[in-house]
């Protein structure tokens, strides 16, 4: 394995020699497809060029340091051996938001932003990392937008932050003027979120901390990235603030999974990872495949995939259906057991219906329990085999019409 990854290194043109501009990728030209690639050949390795730790190797690419950590587990953090082989970030899912302004997945320590589409230009999407509010000064949720942008700001420090850091015996000033050790970096984007919060740059004492949860709340980016994305976003830009530690998303007809761990503070247990798994799973799989599930009190329907319809009602059950597939409800308990992996059930006057394709879940509970955020395919969907005409052999005819062949 190791001997096939060297070799693969040396298509990396990018990687070997020099920082990669990791930033921005190709939108899928299928818009249903949310998975975006960077290295092509699908195989993101660097080579350590001297003795140097993680953290460096994740400022040089432009990855958060929590990344970089979690995809290279069997690497000591802080002391990487110079031609030691360290793995990068490749494929990402999109987050299940709008493709429009600045989505901020704090899940995932990651920001997506959706220039507008230019004509004669392929659609792109720009992604950095970024870091997040520790457990005590959480980064709030929920879609706002950027009202002001300010380039080499002074910090005025909150009462809150001055009394903390003088409870540490590090008193703060009211004032920190613009400069390298200012904690706002060289530029700073207003959200309008009350209290303040901040998209912003970081200074040089700061910047191995991106990719973590470290800050008061605001998000904290490398300079170069808030200095592209300053440059990149107009006032009104809307910013969608969402944690999806779990995605799931399409690329050419294979579905992948994506799975973060908890921030600090929280605990899901794998089970509770699985459940939500599987709804996203069952969305994405009806939204490819036009398959439609609906859930009212007391009465509900299910549409699926091959042409099956299932109905319950109150005290009834009613299953029209095709391919052998059966369907049941009843007031209390009811399910549907159909080809294909689709389920549907009615309990106590409300429906659930799950409708799943047959995927691979040894591969969907490895990626729910390793949580290295790399996404993973589990499911491909097979394309229906085209029926050929059949050319008949050249020949003679008799006078019967019979056909006596060559």
């Amino acid at each position: 394995m190791k001997t096939r990854s060297l070799f693969a290194c040396s298509f990396l043109l990018s990687v070997f020699g020099g920082t990669a501009n990791a930033t921005t990728y190709a939108l899928p030209e299928n818009s249903n497809d949310s998975v975006i690639t960077q290295f092509q050949d699908d195989v993101p390795l660097t080579r350590a060029e001297q003795n140097e730790t993680l953290p460096d190797v994740a400022r040089r690419f432009l990855l958060g340091q929590t990344e970089i950590v979690r995809l290279n587990p069997n690497i000591d953090r802080w002391q990487v051996k110079k031609d030691e082989i360290v793995r990068l970030s490749n494929r990402r899912i999109l987050p299940d938001t709008p493709h429009e302004g600045i989505t901020l997945n704090i899940a995932e320590y990651r920001m997506y932003y959706y220039p507008p589409a230019q004509k004669g230009v392929a659609p792109q999407v720009m992604s950095f990392a970024h870091g997040i509010g520790r457990q005590d000064w959480k980064t709030p949720l929920g879609k706002t937008k950027i009202v002001r942008k300010v380039k080499d700001p002074a910090w005025h420090p909150p009462e809150s932050i001055r009394r903390e850091h003088a409870a540490n015996g590090d008193p703060l000033p009211g004032v920190v003027p613009p400069g390298p050790h200012n904690p706002l970096g060289a530029y700073m984007l207003h959200l309008a979120v009350p209290g303040g919060y901040l998209i912003h740059g970081t200074d040089i004492d700061k910047i191995y901390g991106i990719g973590m949860q470290i800050t008061h709340g605001c998000v904290r980016m490398y300079p170069e990235d808030i200095e592209a994305l300053y440059n990149s976003v107009p006032v009104g830009t809307p910013v969608y603030m969402v944690k999806q530690p779990i995605k799931v998303g399409w690329l050419d007809d294979t579905l992948y999974i994506e799975a973060h761990p908890d921030l600090e503070g929280e605990e899901t247990t794998l089970e509770q990872r699985l459940d939500t798994a599987l709804k996203l799973i069952q969305k994405a799989y009806i939204s490819r495949d036009g398959v439609y599930a609906a859930g009212q009190s007391g009465t509900g329907a299910a549409i699926a995939r091959d042409g099956v319809y299932a109905k319950s009602q109150s005290g009834t059950g009613l299953a029209i259906s095709r391919d052998g597939v059966y369907a049941v409800g009843q007031s209390e308990t009811g399910a549907a057991i159909a080809r294909n992996g689709i389920y549907a059930a009615n309990r106590s006057g409300t429906d659930a219906a799950r409708i799943l394709p047959e995927f691979d879940r040894t591969a969907l509970n490895q990626a729910l329990a390793v949580l290295d955020g790399n996404p993973v395919a589990i499911y491909q969907k097979v394309a229906p085999q085209q029926v050929l005409p059949v050319a008949l052999p050249v020949g003679h005819g008799s006078k019967g019409g019979y056909f006596h062949g060559v």
